[in-house]
């Protein structure tokens, strides 16, 4: 709904040594669905170019991710927090919602 939800962390920028590396910027579809590996109802980005499978899930550091996006309450350099209650809190939010969309935008400065 455009007001600030939770901070994100994503693997490196440089495609130059191959995947993992971040989802390119842009606007994207969400469906909630169930996830294999978490073995919960996830959000999954779709229509990724280049990506499959992508998730929003929990995790602190880049290399809990293959591609997938991180969230948290808590930022420092390649470091989010509180993850587990960003992921609850943002799962709260998407909960019933049938239109959904995520964007991908260059870094913000803090």
């Amino acid at each position: 709904n455009g007001t600030f939800e939770c901070y994100t962390l994503e693997p490196r920028k440089d495609q130059s040594q191959g995947k993992p590396y971040c989802i390119p910027c842009g606007t994207f579809e969400v469906v909630l669905r169930w996830s294999n590996h978490f073995q919960r109802i996830t959000p999954h980005i779709l229509e990724v170019p280049n990506f499959e499978d992508i998730e929003v899930h929990p995790g602190n550091y880049a290399r809990d991710t293959l591609a997938c996006t991180l969230v948290g309450q808590t930022m420092q350099p390649d470091f989010i927090g509180n993850s587990d209650l960003a992921f609850e809190a943002l799962m709260a939010k998407l909960s019933g919602q049938t239109e959904i969309s995520i964007t991908y935008q260059e870094e913000l400065s803090q």
